[in-house]
């Protein structure tokens, strides 16, 4: 079947490129419209209790968009600046959609700030405005707000913030995907030649454009969010690379192979690292969808993308590929030498290294791994960045650094308690008794004008708005025996409910994860045993990133160097490179088996130890050199990540890059082979079904017979 599509591939090779062509333009159409579209992403599940209890306020006391600009450097109440700000005061009262406008010198108006130089001017915008109208009211509001005749004038608010948010992340996009680009375009000339170079490439570029034609299709169904945006096209740039390089790899194999026509070529290559793209693929494909096994609106959108951009990379790699490789056959040569005259490979080295001491090797580098580990699995610290996700520099985060410094009683509380029932009554009057008792809270503030029936209470911890200590203390608000219906909100109990719905769902998703990654390699290899491995040594990559993740962005080793500021991981990175580095993983998984079980299978189904042994070396000597160049175009494109200013954007690059670097390494490298000979025939293990084995093993794909490098 994939032979004769490589054959119609052949045949259709100018429709086929006229195709992609089309959809790279709609992509590109695509781009501006979606970047336009796109918002923050909501973290939570609209049943979450602080969702419900933030709806509830909502309700209660109805609120706009806020724009807060901080006044200061000036005695606020020097004549000239008091005539300032009541002068634009009066202006934004009078501009259409400005609900109210408060400043120091309205009666009940806000406070001096500690520096006793600075004050703040609050505006309120009307509620249900659209997303184009709230832009252009708020370009409004700040401009008017800039005028205030002060040496300082910090204008920042939730609507700020998050227009802030969306514009970084699209000037991170583009400033990642060109420099990964650039890199990948000289690495993959330089490796491959000038025209099997231009190949990955154009299968990027491809990828990334459909994708995003897909993305903004996918945006009026549920909405994506600016951050998936980035990831999903960075990822998919990656992953068409991958593919693209191993069927270029696989097409000049068959050259290598002897004389034959095009189409001929073109079925073969289709035929066998074809259908090895097609397993990847999928596996990536299932272990994205897993995400939304974890029922959080930000994961869900980042599935749905990741979904899209695995199936269309995948469809690059099938079908845009090898109509490239049709139409430019002339100019692209075979392997410039072939494995046989190559004394060894660096991974064959290693796995040579491996088979020769396996045990020190296994006790070695695991150990060394768990070690790297030990961050995690010790003293992790999540958060919910918010604000300070921006940019130091970002107008709409020193604002907010500001309010949090000098306006203590304008901080937003970090816990919000609403109780059924009046203030004075004898009930709630003992719930806030009991809530004030508790050693975290520092003190609690009923807000006034609440409609009769209903108590919101802000809460105050002791140790401050961040840090475990809130968390604790929502834990602890929580589980008081109350005497009335009661919910607690607030960006601390937000943070709570994340991370509960998160580790009550963990173990369907990591059964769903497990099972994308042992399906296609139990069908690949016909074993069960093998899939097990490979997810113990995803498991070892996984947990060896993160704590090198913690180790960086949480206490601070190398952090200026990679220019990030350290406190705590973004609490959404573990589970994207949880589901990323399985997707991947399994991604090499496959290319190194596909290769060492054909190997194996050459040797005869009751081959022994000595056996395994050569079929993985055979297989890494083989593959190898080609899983070592798809590694370093991916991690190229994921340390692209850290060009931008976002830091939960720097996390995920981060962590994928330094996961790839070790899973290619040291897990495929060392840990594989030394397995595999430790386990000899009992690799290749599966229960006794009755003809089941043979006809599995049978249909394990070529794989590429010989590297193009």
């Amino acid at each position: 079947m994939l032979a004769a599509l490589g054959r119609a591939l052949y045949r259709r090779r100018w429709v086929v490129l006229a195709g992609w062509g089309a959809l790279a333009l709609i992509g590109a159409l695509a781009a501006g419209p979606l970047m336009h579209r796109v918002g923050d992403d909501g973290p939570l599940r609209p049943d979450a209790e602080s969702r419900v209890a933030a709806q509830r306020i909502a309700d209660l006391l109805p609120e706009g968009p806020l724009i807060v600009a901080v006044v200061g450097d000036r005695d606020p109440y020097d004549p000239p600046l008091v005539a300032s700000v009541q002068g634009i005061a009066a202006r934004l009262r009078a501009t259409a959609g400005v609900v109210e406008v408060r400043d120091l010198y309205d009666p009940g108006g806000s406070r001096i700030g500690a520096d006793n130089r600075s004050s703040l001017v609050t505006v309120e915008l009307a509620r249900g405005l659209s997303e184009p109208d709230l832009r252009r009211l708020a370009d409004g509001v700040v401009d008017l707000l800039h005028r205030i005749d002060a040496p300082r004038v910090l204008v920042g608010g939730a609507p700020l913030a998050d227009r802030t948010f969306v514009d970084q992340a699209g000037r991170d996009a583009a400033r990642g995907e060109s420099v990964a680009l650039g890199v990948l375009l000289l690495l993959l000339l330089v490796v491959l030649g000038p025209v099997a170079g231009m190949v990955p490439l154009v299968a990027a570029l491809g990828t990334v454009a459909g994708t995003l034609g897909a993305l903004l299709a996918l945006d009026r169904v549920t909405g994506v969010g600016q951050f998936t945006v980035n990831v999903v096209t960075l990822l998919g740039t990656g992953l068409a690379v991958d593919y693209a390089v191993l069927l270029v790899a696989a097409f000049r194999e068959e050259q290598a192979a002897g004389a034959a026509p095009t189409a001929d070529l073109i079925a073969r290559t289709v035929r066998g690292a074809g259908r090895t793209v097609l397993v990847a693929g999928a596996a990536v494909a299932a272990g994205m969808a897993a995400l939304t096994l974890f029922g959080q609106p930000l994961l869900a959108g980042m599935a749905y993308g990741g979904v899209v951009v695995a199936l269309v990379a995948t469809l690059a790699g099938v079908t845009l590929v090898p109509a490239l490789l049709a139409v430019c056959r002339p100019r692209i040569g075979p392997p410039r030498r072939l494995p046989s005259a190559v004394p060894g490979t660096p991974l064959l080295r290693l796995a040579r290294y491996a088979q020769r001491r396996p045990v020190p090797v296994l006790i070695g580098v695991a150990g060394a791994l768990l070690l790297l580990a030990l961050p995690l699995l010790f003293g992790a610290r999540l958060a919910d960045p918010g604000v300070r996700a921006l940019p130091p520099e970002a107008e709409a985060r020193r604002a907010y650094e500001v309010l949090q410094r000098d306006f203590e009683a304008d901080r937003a509380p970090a816990l919000t308690v609403v109780l059924a029932g009046d203030p004075g009554g004898a009930e709630v009057r003992d719930m806030i008794n009991r809530i004030n008792r508790l050693p975290r809270v520092l003190r609690t503030q009923p807000r006034p004008d609440v409609p009769v029936g209903t108590t919101v209470l802000d809460v105050t911890p002791a140790g401050g708005p961040g840090g475990t200590a809130s968390g604790e203390l929502v834990t602890q608000v929580r589980g008081l025996p109350s005497p009335v219906p009661m919910l607690v909100g607030g960006p601390a109990a937000e943070l709570v409910d994340y991370q509960e719905s998160v580790r009550a769902r963990l173990p369907l998703a990591l059964l769903a994860l497990a099972l994308s990654a042992a399906v296609p390699l139990s069908l690949l290899t016909g074993s069960v045993v093998i899939p097990v491995k490979g997810m113990l040594l995803t498991a070892l990559t996984l947990l060896a990133s993160l704590g090198l993740l913690v180790l960086v962005f949480q206490h601070g080793v190398a952090a200026g160097a990679l220019g990030v500021r350290p406190g705590a991981v973004d609490v959404t990175t573990p589970v994207l490179l949880l589901v990323f580095v399985v997707g991947l993983s399994t991604d090499y998984e496959v290319f190194l088996l596909a290769r060492i079980t054909r190997e194996w299978r050459r040797a005869g189904a009751g081959a022994g130890a000595a056996a395994t042994d050569r079929a993985v070396l055979a297989g890494i000597g083989r593959t190898g050199p080609v899983v070592t160049l798809a590694a370093a175009c991916i991690t190229v494109v994921f340390l692209g990540f850290l060009t931008g200013r976002l830091s939960a954007v720097k996390e995920v690059g981060f962590g994928m890059a330094v996961a790839v670097a070790i899973d290619v390494t040291l897990v495929r490298g060392l840990l594989l082979p030394a397995l595999m000979h430790l386990l000899a025939h009992r690799n290749w293990w599966i229960p006794a079904w009755p003809g089941r084995r043979r006809r599995v093993v049978d249909r394990v794909p070529d794989a590429p017979r010989v590297p193009a490098v």
